[in-house]
């Protein structure tokens, strides 16, 4: 509640441009997925794997937190954005029926109703503690570094169960896309492991010398 206030006692804009910004961004992750799927060039395609798994939902709503300044709004907006993409994402693919897994989801407006209604659910069931989680994440070093591993975990998780399911049978784009997702994910943890063991040690370092120059300090002031 204490950031809300500080935030509603700044100007409108610092209130305004937050929000829009993180509800735009949900929109948009709805419309990536069945836009790019539509075209057939092999990045559109990987692209539309991509956008229509998981984990992109999942970083989303973890960034819209990590972003936000009140442990609230950290929570509200992500699962707001991700109700917003599920919209979008199904209305889309209502106006488009065709598409290439062979889903027919404009033919029956009832069965957009309960996949809106389904996933809605979800948005705000996991939407909202991945956002806090991502708050919490800005806790520098160790005791944010297992917050700041969640996406990059999730993504390999999810990357790692396609590859064994999806592969067989479909193009070499599909396995090469979730490879380097795959890939990219392990890289992407790795970094964040390696950052904050570098900043501890720095940080250690640093703490060293402090201690040496005040120990030299005093046995200078004591002679």
């Amino acid at each position: 509640m204490i950031g809300l206030a500080r935030e509603a006692k700044g100007p409108p804009q610092a209130r305004v441009v937050p929000v829009a910004v993180t509800l735009g961004a949900g929109l948009l992750l709805g419309l990536v997925g069945p836009v790019v799927e539509k075209w057939g060039n092999p990045i559109c395609v990987a692209l539309g794997l991509i956008f229509s798994a998981g984990w992109p939902w999942a970083c989303y709503a973890f960034l819209a937190g990590y972003f936000s300044r009140s442990k609230i709004r950290s929570s509200l907006l992500p699962a707001v954005g991700l109700a917003i993409g599920v919209i979008v994402y199904y209305l889309w693919k209502s106006a488009s029926p065709a598409t290439p897994d062979g889903l027919e989801v404009g033919a029956s407006g009832e069965g957009i109703s309960s996949k809106i209604f389904v996933w809605g659910v979800a948005a705000f069931v996991f939407g909202a503690p991945l956002g806090f989680l991502g708050n919490v994440a800005r806790v520098p070093g160790v005791g944010g570094l297992p917050f700041r591993l969640l996406v990059p975990l999730v993504a390999i998780y999810e990357a790692s169960v396609r590859l064994a399911t999806e592969v067989n049978g479909q193009s070499a784009i599909v396995a090469i896309t979730w490879n380097g997702v795959r890939f990219a994910a392990i890289a992407v943890a790795a970094i964040l492991v390696g950052h904050t063991a570098w900043s501890w040690w720095r940080g250690r370092g640093n703490h060293r010398s402090l201690s040496g120059k005040e120990n030299s300090g005093g046995s200078m002031t004591s002679v």
